[in-house]
């Protein structure tokens, strides 16, 4: 199938055309109708030579571009329509300005009324105003031909470069209406991927289930692109989805509300000006940057690098500027010369990727997943080995300036080197003299250092004469052994904790046990405590800790009795 859609100003007879092309009247509003009026949007479509052309056909007086503008947004081609009798009119220069700035490259020319006067002035004044666009010597035909109009628009069509039917769907909608028996219907134009009853697909955030499909007023199992097509939809209300929304492949796009975008015709544009994209028609905030712009968007949008749209002046009714965008994650500009900087790299037309991102997200963006794959992320490697080297060195400062510490805390590595997320800290220290262990980096096999040393011996001596006579406070007090220095002599295996302020040596345990096996079983812990030559502060920890290595049992006397 191929989607065409009409322009042209306002009585030029593009819905008369239509209808002697296709036998169907396109306008379906009864106020259309009473009024002989092109008003919103209208379709048609007929067998062209063994084609099957969809027609959007859009409203040309002024009060309605906006909804022109929705209607041409996702078709590849267009049928112009300029009458005899009155030739170019502003309207018809709206138009051909708007499918400029919206990239529409395929065009046909037609001139209608060329029974009621000559044709080559119309002809002349069109080709005049297409030779300063993309659609420079469009195809002429004369309305009152139509074989020879339906052969050009089969000549259109088959120039039309081939869809992709492979890609991730993204469905402008134009319309949302309620069918009585079967819910939710949508329309739009599949300009790419591929539709299928069954289909899950989201909106805005949620999922929604494709009840249902029709194309050319046919029920269809399977819609490929380009095509007109009816989606019935199931799990959404008929007011929770509207013109300029979209149905999309889960996972597959980012909405975003701020991006950067190259300008094409572009004279003075205001701060405030509308958006048309797509089906879209969203107030943006405009920054100039030169020859680009950063636009604010007043609501987000599903968008990817390449796409194209309009800004529009409603006010002025008139074009501001065409717009590819760029960057659908453009970096903040708060620095001072941020905004500078940021001009002069858009000015060459396109953006640097991002150094390091998720895979699925660079493919939501429109970029190619270039560069080092580490896990689902997918990074710059000059980007990856600076960030290498600054950890290695983060994490030696940091256990200079913290001797005793058990090493730099993984999250404030993370934060001083600029890695998005945590998870990316092992593999990128995987390979330097460094490891992750209870969420920090250190280097291995910890020392502790010369004054930390020489405590730690002088408890070593004490306890190798009586293993079970812990240290007092006095005594760690005046070798200045805290909390974070018996816990560094804890990692570094010197001594072990069995409760807080209580160390013995890293033996203490299997020495315990051996001593305890001569009592009588079970012993109480007063035996104990006699047995190990030590005070009740040391021995009812010690024996705790023992049931939890299950040691020991602890009978419902309070006893204790050595496991086998």
């Amino acid at each position: 199938m191929y989607v065409v859609a009409t322009a042209g100003h306002v009585d030029h007879g593009k819905s008369t055309l239509v209808h002697r092309l296709t036998g169907m009247w396109p306008d379906r509003l009864a106020e259309e109708q009473r009024r002989g009026l092109t008003i919103d949007l209208g379709f048609a479509w007929a067998d062209i030579d063994g084609r099957e052309l969809a027609f959007v056909d859009v409203p040309g007086h002024e009060r309605f571009v906006a909804n022109m503008l929705a209607g041409v947004g996702p078709v590849p081609a267009v049928m112009f329509i300029v009458a005899a009798t009155e030739g170019w009119m502003p309207q018809s220069q709206e138009h051909l300005a708007a499918l400029d700035a919206l990239g529409v490259r395929h065009a046909l020319l037609v001139v209608t009324k060329a029974d009621l006067t000559d044709p080559g002035p119309a002809i002349a004044q069109a080709t005049a105003a297409f030779a300063d666009t993309g659609m420079a010597g469009p195809p002429v035909a004369v309305g009152t031909d139509l074989d020879h109009v339906r052969a050009e628009l089969v000549g259109l069509v088959d120039r039309l470069p081939p869809p992709d039917p492979t890609a991730d769907v993204r469905l402008w909608i134009d319309r949302s209406f309620t069918v009585q028996g079967a819910g939710t219907v949508v329309t739009g134009t599949l300009a790419a991927g591929t539709l299928r009853v069954g289909d899950e697909l989201d909106h805005a955030g949620r999922r929604v289930g494709v009840r249902g499909l029709q194309s050319l007023g046919r029920q269809r199992d399977v819609v490929a692109p380009v095509a007109r097509v009816a989606v019935n939809l199931r799990g959404i209300d008929r007011q929770e989805i509207a013109r300029g929304d979209t149905l999309r492949t889960p996972g597959a796009w980012l909405d975003t509300a701020e991006i950067d975008v190259a300008l094409r015709s572009a004279d003075e544009l205001h701060r405030q000006l509308v958006l048309h994209i797509g089906s879209a028609a969203v107030p943006v905030q405009v920054r100039r940057m030169g020859v680009a712009a950063r636009l604010r968007l007043a609501r987000p949008l599903p968008l990817r690098v390449g796409d194209v749209g309009l800004l529009r002046d409603p006010g002025q009714h008139r074009i501001a500027a065409g717009v590819e965008v760029l960057d659908v994650r453009p970096p903040p500009l708060r620095r001072r010369g941020a905004a500078r900087e940021r001009a002069e790299e858009l000015a060459t037309g396109a953006t640097r990727p991002p150094v390091c991102a998720r895979a699925a997200d660079l493919r939501a963006m429109g970029l190619p997943a270039r560069g080092q794959r580490v896990g689902d992320w997918v990074v710059d490697p000059t980007w990856w080995a600076e960030r290498r080297a600054q950890a290695v060195a983060a994490a030696r400062r940091w256990a200079t300036d913290h001797d005793v510490a058990a090493g730099m805390p993984l999250e404030a590595l993370r934060r001083e080197i600029g890695l998005p997320t945590a998870e990316l800290v092992a593999p990128l220290l995987a390979g330097t003299p460094l490891e992750v262990a209870d969420g920090r980096v250190r280097p291995p096999g910890l020392t502790l250092p010369p004054r930390v040393d020489e405590a730690v011996r002088t408890v070593e001596r004490s306890l190798a004469a009586e293993p079970f006579h812990a240290p007092d406070a006095e005594m760690l007090a005046e070798l200045k052994l805290g909390p974070p220095e018996l816990a560094a002599a804890v990692r570094a295996g010197r001594l072990i904790r069995i409760a807080d302020g209580v160390v013995l040596g890293p033996d203490a345990l299997q020495r315990a046990a051996e001593t305890l096996r001569v009592l009588p079983q079970p012993f109480t812990v007063a035996e104990a405590k006699r047995a190990l030559a030590t005070t009740r502060r040391v021995a009812v920890p010690l024996l705790e800790q023992l049931d939890a290595r299950r040691i020991t049992r602890r009978g419902g006397d309070g006893t204790r009795t050595l496991n086998s």
